[in-house]
């Protein structure tokens, strides 16, 4: 039996590459903020008035509750903080299909 290779968890987990594309960005972010309020010494109550939240919601952040957050939420809540979150699109590592008139490109945002 060969066991099939993955590039990341959210690969293993996911049933299409969108959801795990998603996931990946989600949980980025969430660490990102996560480790923000903890290296800046923020209790919930002071990391949910500055990211405009609930404590409550502070706290599924700080715990991973990655389904209770979207993307946009979470880009939100780092520009909020501050942070200034990029995204990178890279070529697709297959060639589409020849009746596929999309072409993939490198771009930051």
């Amino acid at each position: 039996m060969k066991s099939k290779g993955f590039a990341s968890v959210w690969d293993a987990i996911e049933d299409t590459p969108q959801a795990a594309a998603s996931m990946k960005a989600r949980s980025t972010l969430m660490m990102e903020l996560s480790s923000y309020i903890k290296n800046q010494g923020l209790t919930q109550a002071q990391a949910a008035a500055l990211l405009g939240v609930t404590q409550p919601r502070v706290s599924d952040l700080m715990r991973g509750k990655i389904n209770l957050f979207s993307l946009d939420m979470l880009l939100n809540m780092a520009a909020t903080a501050g942070m200034s979150p990029v995204l990178k699109l890279t070529k697709p590592k297959v060639t589409p299909d020849k009746g596929s008139s999309r072409q993939g490109s490198a771009t930051t945002v």
